[in-house]
């Protein structure tokens, strides 16, 4: 069973209802390792993802380290780094990096691309496949010993699942969260000692990050076996957030819901302090690759007006989105339905008249350094 088991996950088939991220490609495989089934039987795998630099440093060397970051991508023995891919992908440049060659006619000599795998593994240009890895019981301690290393203020561990239908992409982790991450990282003295609200945190990894600065962070989502990966994630992270005392309280707000989750019976429901501490202290609210589908787009800017509403303070939403272009028979062409409704919604929101509440937009431009690593793609 077991042989049949890693067989499968060796060689990964997707339904056609099936959602993959592919941050998780931008990692070693055996930083993947699955370490448990959840309520579901769905697998959870762990990923180990790195920082490029240490919390400790100086703000010239974190500086220093982002604007190399882009240059010191994981390369491993087997593996092509950045420079390699872009001498393939270079027309101009033969194999070797030199200027292509002309024939006797003087026309350029374009350089194929080996097209079979046979081809490219004579070439040694054959990549590595990323699969998960299969967390053997009894090994855990040898898995622990190889990344040793990796529990210091640099490394942040986030379970997480590799593909997922549609109504669970919140355990998946995806591009949009690191580049919210990175913007974090590079102004973190604006958001220190700030009380900060997520609205669809999924795995955490933001209010993680977040965490390494604020006071308190409430990172909110809906699905009890999300919540409770999201609350691992930020138990397996605590030893980042211990330096600067913050916190990371893992809570349920569901957006189709006019009131907070206040049962006590329930896991991750809110207790009246806290929504008194929400209301009094929040100065932020950010959410990051949730806009998606038109209705839960539309239910996000209703509570996200009905908190500001009731905020004591002023605040500042951050919102990331990456834009999917998607072709469709409606239109038949390739269009970006999602990222449409939500810039529509969101200039709703702009020209809303509302004697109490004024919300102005502005876009942040993406110079800022990268601090994860991940495919900073144009589409965020």
């Amino acid at each position: 069973i077991v042989d049949v088991t890693q067989k499968e996950m060796d060689n990964p088939t997707f339904k056609s209802d099936t959602v993959l991220s592919d941050v998780h490609l931008h990692c070693p495989s055996k930083r993947h390792p699955m370490v448990r089934l959840n309520a579901f039987g769905q697998p959870v795998f762990l990923s180990y993802f790195r920082l490029l630099w240490n919390i400790e440093d100086s703000a010239s060397e974190k500086q220093v380290r982002a604007a190399t970051a882009e240059e010191h991508q994981y390369c491993g023995a087997d593996e092509l780094c950045d420079k390699d891919r872009d001498n393939l992908k270079n027309p101009e440049l033969s194999s070797e990096g030199l200027e292509a060659r002309l024939d006797d006619d003087g026309d350029l000599e374009v350089v194929r691309r080996p097209q079979s795998a046979s081809d490219l593994e004579a070439e040694g240009l054959l990549r590595d496949r990323v699969c998960p890895v299969i967390l053997m019981k009894g090994k855990e301690d040898a898995f622990e010993d190889e990344e040793q290393d990796d529990t210091c203020s640099d490394v942040i561990k986030i379970e997480h699942m590799m593909a997922t239908p549609l109504e669970d992409v919140g355990k998946q982790v995806w591009r949009a969260a690191f580049l919210l991450a990175d913007y974090i990282l590079f102004k973190r003295d604006t958001f220190r000692c700030c009380s900060v609200l997520e609205l669809g945190g999924g795995t955490g990894i933001t209010s993680i990050i977040m965490g390494t600065a604020a006071r308190r962070v409430y990172c909110t989502d809906v699905g009890e076996d999300l919540l409770s990966m999201c609350e691992q994630n930020v138990a397996l992270n605590k030893h980042l957030m211990e330096p600067g005392g913050g916190e990371v309280k893992v809570k349920e707000l569901d957006w189709l819901k006019d009131e907070f989750c206040t049962d006590p019976e329930a896991p991750h429901s809110w207790s009246e302090e806290e929504i008194v501490d929400l209301y009094n202290h929040c100065t932020v609210i950010m959410a990051a690759d949730v806009f998606y589908d038109d209705d839960l787009t539309d239910a996000l800017f209703r509570t996200l007006y009905r908190i500001t509403h009731n905020l004591r303070n002023s605040c500042t939403v951050y919102l990331a989105i990456e834009k999917r272009l998607n072709f469709t028979l409606r239109h038949m062409d390739v269009t970006c339905e999602a990222y449409n409704h939500f810039r529509n919604t969101l200039n709703d929101l702009e020209n809303l008249q509302d004697r109490k509440m004024k919300y102005t937009v502005e876009p942040i431009k993406l110079n800022f350094g990268q601090f994860l690593v991940y495919e900073r793609t144009e589409q965020l």
